[in-house]
């Protein structure tokens, strides 16, 4: 038994150092990439607001992109991406009758505050 994770320890040193480099990417859908780059505390207004009132937070954050708040969705015109959070915003509120919607508010409002944090720390993005 020993020796079967000596080997195991072996071949995973040899295939780390091997110099093999993976680089993964998230691809998001259009709802997903809607999400405004917000201020940290107002990232973190609307996570509160989306934990209380399903979709208020969303609701609110689709004006942040009228004021000038980047997104992940740079080739698209900003009245569309307005109207991509609202569409969220209502499928939240639509669906918190059955309780998807309330989880989906409350994972929405962490997102937020992720690209919020991300914004404030300046670590770069990958598109």
């Amino acid at each position: 038994m020993d020796q079967k994770d000596t080997e195991m320890n072996v071949k995973g040193v040899s295939s780390s150092t091997s110099g093999v480099v993976v680089q993964v990417r998230e691809k998001k859908g259009p709802l997903r990439a809607a999400i405004p780059y917000m201020p940290f505390p107002v990232a973190v207004i609307c996570l509160f607001l989306n934990t209380f009132v399903p979709g208020l937070g969303t609701f609110i954050s689709a004006f942040t992109v009228l004021c000038g708040a980047r997104t992940d969705l740079p080739d698209r015109h900003m009245c569309c991406v307005f109207w991509l959070n609202i569409a969220a915003a209502f499928i939240q509120i639509l669906t918190a009758i059955v309780m998807v919607g309330w989880i989906m508010s409350i994972f929405w409002g962490m997102d937020m505050v992720i690209l919020a944090s991300y914004k404030d720390q300046g670590v770069p993005q990958q598109l």
